[in-house]
């Protein structure tokens, strides 16, 4: 190979390396933003697991509204038989089993709802714990122990996030990022 050859043929190979270091700079920086932004996200998520208290009781207030709607219609029932037959026999019993009925089953469902709202908070503190975890590749153990939370339940969380379709690593090689098929 002559001269001129070696020397088209090295311009070519440093224009492909500067293009394939900016393509990387680039690749790196996007790697960067979106680790941040997740970053980010997973400690929103985790200064603020759960529900809010407007969707607690909106959620609260429908419910029961519902419940509370299926009572009243069963009393007017009652009340438009009792009138239709003139016959008022049973009708206080009726109303005060409806009444001691519609009482519990609005305790059960209250008490269904604040088990709803703490499974969903704490089930959005493991997803953000696990998926910090994944981020920055924390031991799970050594943070399930130091927050007090069974590591089993970090990795459980840690394997359905990983899961999910997404995944970001910092590994030996750098910055690496794609998604899981």
């Amino acid at each position: 190979m002559g001269r001129g050859a070696q020397a088209q043929t090295q311009a070519m190979i440093n224009q492909q390396l500067a293009q394939q270091n900016a393509f990387n700079q680039q690749l790196n920086s996007s790697g960067q933003a979106l680790g941040s932004a997740a970053a980010s996200g997973y400690q929103n998520l985790l200064a603020n697991p759960g529900y809010t208290d407007a969707q607690k009781s909106a959620i609260s207030n429908l419910s029961q509204s519902g419940l509370s709607s299926a009572f009243n219609a069963l009393a007017q029932n009652a009340s438009t038989r009792a009138a239709r037959t003139r016959n008022s026999a049973g009708y206080g019993e009726l109303i005060d089993s409806l009444a001691r009925t519609q009482g519990q089953d609005q305790a059960n469902l209250a008490q269904r709802n604040q088990l709803a709202f703490g499974n969903a908070a704490r089930s959005d503190t493991l997803s953000a714990l696990g998926g910090l975890s994944g981020l920055y590749g924390v031991d799970s153990n050594l943070l399930g122990r130091a927050l007090g939370i069974p590591a089993q339940l970090l990795d459980a969380s840690s394997r359905n996030a990983q899961g999910s379709g997404f995944r970001l690593g910092f590994g030996p090689g750098g910055l690496s990022f794609g998604f899981n098929g």
